[in-house]
Order: structure tokens, then C-alpha cells, then sequence
């Protein structure tokens, strides 16, 4: 199911054009308009999901980390490796409502503290 006032939903749908870089019957990931990283990948479900701790879509959860290596594979950087992150809720970051990876990497990163 997808959601109307939903950003990601709407790149979904095709509604709100994006730079993809891989797709599956699942799973979408696309470049961030912001990038942080010389690599910064979403990777989304195709269907809205809000956030982590939703059991009943463990497949498609289960689908999107899976994806990273295929992703990272296809972007040149599986071999020097790279940083995935997820925030749930405001106080994390979460700004849109839909669950979303961020792949990033590409560069050497700053250690986590």
C-alpha cells in the first residue's frame, strides 16, 4: 500500500522524478539530493512502510539490507566498503515517514563516536 501525501510514494509511482540506481520487485534506491558522502544511495520499500519494529514486513526489511551489496556492487565501492544508516522517529532524524537506508561511502568516512 502507498500513501498519498507520501515523498516517497510519489518517486514510487513515478510522480516525483529521480536519479535510480537500482530496482527490484521490492526495493527502489535512488541518489540523495543531498548528498553527505561521494556516495549517498536511498534505498526505499515499494510500499509504505513508516519506520523499524513492524514485524509483519520482515521479507521487504529483510529485502533492503540484503540489496546493499548488489548496490554497493554496482556503484564501485562493495570492495572498500561503506556505511549503511536508518533513523526512526524525529529526535533520530527521520524527516519522511517512510523507512529508507542511507548507503553512503565512496570515501573514507569519520568514525562513528
Amino acid at each position: 500500500m502507498l500513501i498519498k501525501d507520501c515523498l516517497f510514494c510519489k518517486i514510487i509511482i513515478g510522480e516525483i522524478p529521480c536519479c535510480k540506481v537500482y530496482e527490484n520487485e521490492k526495493i527502489l534506491a535512488f541518489k540523495d539530493i543531498n548528498p553527505v558522502a561521494k556516495v549517498h544511495v536511498l534505498i526505499i520499500p515499494k510500499i509504505h512502510i513508516e519506520n523499524t519494529g513492524q514485524r509483519k514486513y520482515i521479507d521487504t526489511l529483510g529485502e533492503l539490507l540484503l540489496s546493499t551489496d548488489a548496490i554497493a556492487k554496482k556503484l564501485n565501492i562493495l570492495e572498500s566498503g561503506y556505511r549503511i544508516i536508518t533513523n526512526k522517529g524525529k529526535d533520530a532524524g527521520q524527516i519522511i515517514d517512510h523507512i529508507h537506508l542511507h548507503l553512503i561511502g565512496g570515501e573514507p568516512l569519520n568514525p562513528l563516536n
